[in-house]
């Protein structure tokens, strides 16, 4: 039985850093629409996103997919420090002819918020903006473990936010704590 729970504890252990390092994103930078195939413009988004305040998109869908009857969906994903991402959330946009508009208030501790949005056409099918991974605002302060901190509200080792943590990712610590102290006490025996 122990070695069961140790197996699983050392699988998790692994894949948290494969799940950050999945993305082809660049630490800091946030990833936005382009190109001509993306059916809207970005009219205003907050960025960064900051614990605990309310972060906005507001899209503006092109004439002709307004005129094909196109509807959208928007979908976030909060990921913290610690590596663990919520679930994806369908958001409700309001509506305004062709603008849509949702926000989500990020938790403390988060690293960024992903989104995407979804083309439903006339005839029911649909496509996903981006395929395959998420547009993403990074957070004022945030971790990831190939280059360690960073964000407008990063000094001196701490987020400098109105967050109630003074030191974002201390989870992690643990975590990785508790990992380190199972498989010792594990090898003792």
């Amino acid at each position: 039985m122990r070695i069961k729970n140790l197996l699983t504890v050392l699988v998790v252990s692994l894949l948290i850093p494969l799940h950050a390092a999945a993305s082809d994103a660049v630490p800091g930078t946030d990833v936005n629409p382009e190109g001509d195939e993306v059916p809207f413009v970005v009219l205003e988004r907050t960025t960064p996103s900051v614990d605990g305040n309310s972060w906005s998109l507001s899209i503006e869908m092109n004439q002709d997919a307004y005129d094909n009857g196109t509807v959208f969906e928007i979908t976030t994903q909060v990921c913290t420090n610690d590596g663990v991402c919520d679930p994806p959330v369908l958001r409700n946009a309001n509506v305004d002819e062709r603008t849509y508009s949702a926000s989500v208030t990020p938790p403390s501790d988060h690293t960024y918020v992903n989104w995407r949005v979804k083309a439903i056409y006339e005839d029911e099918s649909s496509t996903n903006f981006p395929q395959g991974d998420w547009y993403k605002t990074w957070s004022s302060c945030h971790y990831q473990q190939d280059t360690g901190w960073g964000g407008v509200d990063y000094k001196d080792g701490a987020c400098t936010t109105d967050s109630d943590e003074t030191i974002p990712g201390f989870t992690a610590v643990i975590a990785v704590t508790g990992v380190t102290l199972a498989v010792a006490i594990t090898r003792r025996e």
